[in-house]
């Protein structure tokens, strides 16, 4: 027997007027229900917020003034109702049964968990390879030696781990979701889910181009390994 848990879902945001009633529609079709829906707002100057109420009436909004997002993750977190929290991005969409399977990996004894990370639009075979080989096999196998490095458009960890870790440390721009994950790591196991599939947008691939991406995260993730640091060059894109 399955055990039911309540589950808080935490998206940041910051003018994501575009993509976050995409987002909240994914979630609205979830068929699991015991959940709550925080956004996590960078004191946006578009109209997220008002697209996140009409689409999800119930919709709890956090806003922090100041443009740190681990931040705005942390301070929502602390509002969070659910004995589970789940991070996605807001111009990401959810698969119908995640929600689930989440739900069913924690009867494993497991603190946190991942799962696949697609893209959202149509994309080229090559980038599409890309996406799974990065959160897929990378991920997999960074697991399996100990090294758990969780991308945050598709992470969920107990609320009592997530205390007992300290939270998103807000003194990194980047990489502060495979900085929480090293350290949920270390206080119990880290799953990975493959029927927990989101779909994020590639406007950052196709703004900077591939290679640019790609050089961009294999230094930050040097950095991060060697250094404990993070670059905060980071752009937004809209």
């Amino acid at each position: 027997m399955t055990h039911t848990v309540r589950t808080s879902i935490i998206i940041p945001s910051y003018n994501e007027e575009r993509y976050i009633g995409k987002t909240l529609r994914s979630i609205k079709k979830q068929k699991y229900r015991d959940i709550e829906v925080i956004l996590a707002d960078g004191n946006s100057k578009d109209s997220t917020r008002e697209v996140a109420k009409k689409e999800f009436k119930d919709i709890k909004i956090v806003i922090e003034r100041e443009r740190n997002t681990p931040k705005a993750y942390n301070k929502a977190a602390k509002t969070a109702k659910g004995d589970i929290l789940l991070f996605i991005d807001a111009d990401t969409s959810i698969s119908e049964n995640l929600l689930k399977a989440y739900d069913n990996a924690y009867s494993k004894n497991i603190v946190a968990a991942t799962g696949p990370l697609l893209p959202l639009e149509k994309c080229s075979w090559d980038m599409e390879l890309g996406f799974r080989i990065t959160s897929i096999y990378i991920v997999k196998f960074l697991l399996a030696v100990g090294k758990p490095a969780i991308i945050g458009s598709n992470f969920t960890c107990t609320r009592k781990a997530f205390v007992k870790a300290g939270g998103f440390d807000e003194k990194l721009i980047t990489y502060y979701d495979w900085d929480l994950s090293h350290r949920l790591g270390r206080i119990g196991k880290v799953g990975y889910v493959d029927d927990a599939v989101a779909y994020t947008s590639i406007r950052r691939v196709k703004k900077w181009g591939a290679l640019r991406y790609f050089l961009f995260h294999t230094s930050n993730a040097l950095l991060y390994a060697f250094k404990h640091k993070a670059r905060s060059d980071y752009e937004d894109i809209r």
